[in-house]
């Protein structure tokens, strides 16, 4: 069979633990594949496309949506086995995609777009939902560390026009899973700023927290156990059982999040980042449909995506 490979540089650690969730030197493929399938599935939404959560399938066997087709549910296998090779954790890391069965073009493709918006917009493994520090005390503490930022430097996955993929994740073929809690799961809803971080900056201060609506001080923060102020904040900051919403790693700086159209749009989530990055207007704010034409491009190597 052909060798289909991806060549990374992971940019900030990657983490995927070991049986004890502990950091471990070897990438876990585990880890990886669920990260890889978080992303496709919503790039499948972003598509016109849906995907079930797989904590949580309806799919089996032969009757399944059209990311199980790829990465398998009850009673369908996974299409592909993933080895890891690292070459060098801060230089060189390979990820070889070992056909199983036959794997459709379009299936390459949609696979092949969702590393690069992994990696020039997202990020891949655990621990991503740390938040970066500027106090002297904190700032290289475990929990304000980056983790998952990758740069892709080969692949050799195959690529298709959008109309293409589109038309592929839509078909009729496929399962229809409600959306329902995890709609907001989505490339059209996801935005990036690439270059700005979010981090707290003292005692009293955080433009994390401004972003979230949450109160900065860290003794009011801990105070009060409903410390967001709205249904916006709740939503952007999550809880233990549901992930935030804003992500931001500091180096190399990026910030990322998504925004749902029924609680909140990318205007008033931009206007959030305005009131943390005030004194600085050198940052773009990408969102949605251009993220995906943007790739599109790139990997068509700027041809139309159409």
């Amino acid at each position: 069979m052909n060798e289909y490979v991806v060549e990374i540089k992971s940019r900030a650690l990657i983490w995927t633990g070991d049986e004890n969730r502990k950091m471990s030197s070897i990438l876990r493929e585990t880890g990886i594949l669920g990260s890889i399938r978080w992303w496709y599935e919503a790039m499948i939404r972003g598509l016109g496309g849906t995907a079930c959560d797989p904590t949580n399938t309806k799919c089996n066997g032969e009757n399944h949506c059209v990311a199980c087709e790829l990465f398998g549910c009850t009673g369908w296998a996974r299409k592909f086995k993933l080895q890891i090779d690292v070459i060098n954790a801060s230089e060189k890391i390979i990820f070889n995609f070992i056909p199983l069965r036959e794997i459709r073009d379009v299936e390459w493709a949609l696979l092949n777009l969702t590393l690069h918006l992994i990696a020039k917009y997202g990020a891949i493994g655990g621990k991503t939902v740390f938040k970066p520090s500027d106090e002297d005390n904190n700032k290289n503490k475990f929990h304000h560390k980056d983790f998952g930022l990758i740069e892709v430097i080969n692949s050799n996955l195959k690529m298709c026009k959008k109309e293409q993929i589109e038309d592929y994740v839509k078909d009729e073929r496929w399962q229809k899973p409600k959306q329902d809690d995890f709609s907001w799961v989505s490339i059209q809803n996801l935005w990036c700023v690439n270059g700005k971080y979010l981090c707290r900056e003292g005692d009293n201060k955080s433009s994390f927290n401004r972003v979230l609506g949450r109160k900065e001080s860290k003794r009011e923060a801990n105070r009060l156990k409903d410390n967001n102020n709205n249904n916006v904040s709740r939503w952007l900051a999550g809880s233990l059982k549901e992930s935030k919403k804003v992500f931001s790693f500091k180096n190399p700086a990026r910030t990322f999040g998504f925004i749902n159209p029924d609680v909140i749009n990318f205007e008033k989530m931009r206007e959030r980042l305005k009131s943390a990055w005030s004194n600085e207007n050198s940052w773009e704010f990408l969102q949605g449909n251009d993220i995906i034409n943007s790739l599109m491009k790139e990997l068509l190597g700027g041809e139309d995506d159409s």
